[in-house]
């Protein structure tokens, strides 16, 4: 069930742009979702208030702590960390990547294997091909070209004895589809390998839950659920510790996170992060969510989840109906015990994508086009010909009044 019409201004209403009535149709969330007013009020206040070095003595710096703690805390709740020490933050997910295949590197040795997929983006497949400089054997479970799907059969073929890691998207920023990653995880510890899941386009919309992923490290941005241009990497305790360090030499080895944050965390950006989790229990219990902090984020995300649905089968109903349009990805919000995220992406056959795309920019309605550092993706599905797809990304501030205004004009081009 879609959002009311008063549950949608209350949403929109933390959400500081939709107060400015920006000209902006917003339909590009899977490129950087809106910032939350609450993120942006925290950052200022931190830098305003507490701008200065940790862990000195004197008050400023130690409510400066306790603040970036306090933030860190509050992500380890955020995505159900069972440690917050667990909790290592950075730039982004591609910086934080190479971070890990750093403090990796000096476990690999040669004949060691690592499966990639072609469906991920390059943040999780470039990062861990750099582990042939120590001899490691890269292999690539392949997406099913028919139903666009990661199959466990496939994958199946691919592990063995030797394999050490096994690298996955949670869902494609393309297809949008939804893999099975606790199933993943299931049979890749069964060879003794680990598994590591980017759910950078799963985050925005589903709760974050790193146990239930079955992952042995889980990585995603922030500035796609809402936040700051900031990202975080889970791990599992006894795994991170045994990582080589990546900071000074007098950084012990037991000293998580902070072994692996050379130069330490951006300290406002780790503080604005915490209103991410705040913003969701508000609107949990606005929404008439009862429970402790993570039941009323999930109810939040249930909700999210049924009105993004709504939205997605608005426009995947519109783009079934044009017999030239190909779907990228399941062309059902369920289809075949398989779900989906609200990333739709297509092609039209006798057209670009940046035509359409440039067609939509005249009405101040923001998509894109290309191939969103799927590269392999886009060459396995065979759509470069049309300059990679059209990607429509819904985020759950979004309405149906949004989506037909879309249509309306799609429906001009194709």
């Amino acid at each position: 069930m879609k959002l009311s019409e008063l549950e949608l201004q209350t949403v929109r209403s933390e959400f500081p742009v939709f107060a400015q009535h920006n000209p902006t149709l917003f339909l590009d969330n899977a490129g950087g979702s809106q910032v939350l007013g609450r993120v942006a009020n925290r950052i200022s206040t931190y830098l305003l208030t507490t701008s200065v070095q940790l862990g000195a003595s004197y008050s400023t710096s130690q409510q400066a702590s306790e603040r970036v703690l306090q933030a860190r805390r509050d992500v380890a709740e955020l995505i159900n960390a069972p440690d917050d020490r667990e909790v290592v933050m950075g730039g982004s997910t591609t910086g934080l990547m190479f971070l890990l295949i750093q403090a990796i590197m000096p476990s690999i040795q040669a004949g060691d294997e690592v499966i990639i997929t072609n469906t991920d983006h390059e943040a999780n497949i470039g990062a861990w091909k750099r582990l042939q400089a120590a001899g490691a054997i890269i292999k690539v479970w392949e997406v099913n070209p028919n139903n666009m799907l990661l199959e466990l059969s496939s994958l199946q073929q691919l592990l063995n004895s030797r394999t050490k890691w096994v690298a996955m998207t949670h869902a494609s920023n393309v297809l949008g589809t939804i893999n099975p990653v606790a199933e993943v995880a299931r049979v890749a510890h069964a060879v003794g390998a680990r598994l590591c899941v980017d759910g950078v386009a799963y985050a925005p919309h589903r709760l974050v839950d790193v146990q239930a992923s079955g992952a042995d490290i889980y990585v995603f941005s922030f500035y796609k659920v809402f936040g700051p241009h900031y990202a975080v990497l889970w791990g599992h305790f006894e795994l991170l510790e045994k990582l080589a360090g990546l900071n000074h030499f007098f950084i012990g080895s037991e000293n998580l996170p902070y072994k692996l944050q050379p130069g330490n965390v951006n300290f406002e950006l780790s503080y604005g992060c915490a209103g991410i989790r705040e913003y969701l229990i508000a609107i949990g219990e606005s929404f008439g969510g009862k429970g402790s902090t993570r039941e009323l984020m999930q109810h939040a995300f249930d909700r999210f989840e049924a009105h993004e649905n709504s939205l997605a089968e608005q426009l995947l109903s519109f783009l079934r109906s044009r017999p030239q349009v190909r779907i990228i990805g399941l062309s059902e919000v369920a289809q075949d015990a398989c779900k989906r995220v609200p990333t739709i992406s297509f092609v039209v056959e006798g057209k670009d994508s940046e035509s359409i795309v440039h067609h939509i920019d005249q009405y101040g309605i923001g998509i894109r086009y290309g191939d969103f550092y799927a590269k392999h993706l886009i060459h396995a599905l065979d759509v470069e010909k049309h300059g990679g797809v059209v990607r429509v990304s819904i985020a759950h501030y979004n309405s149906s009044q949004e989506i037909d205004r879309l249509i309306e004009h799609l429906s001009e081009i194709i």
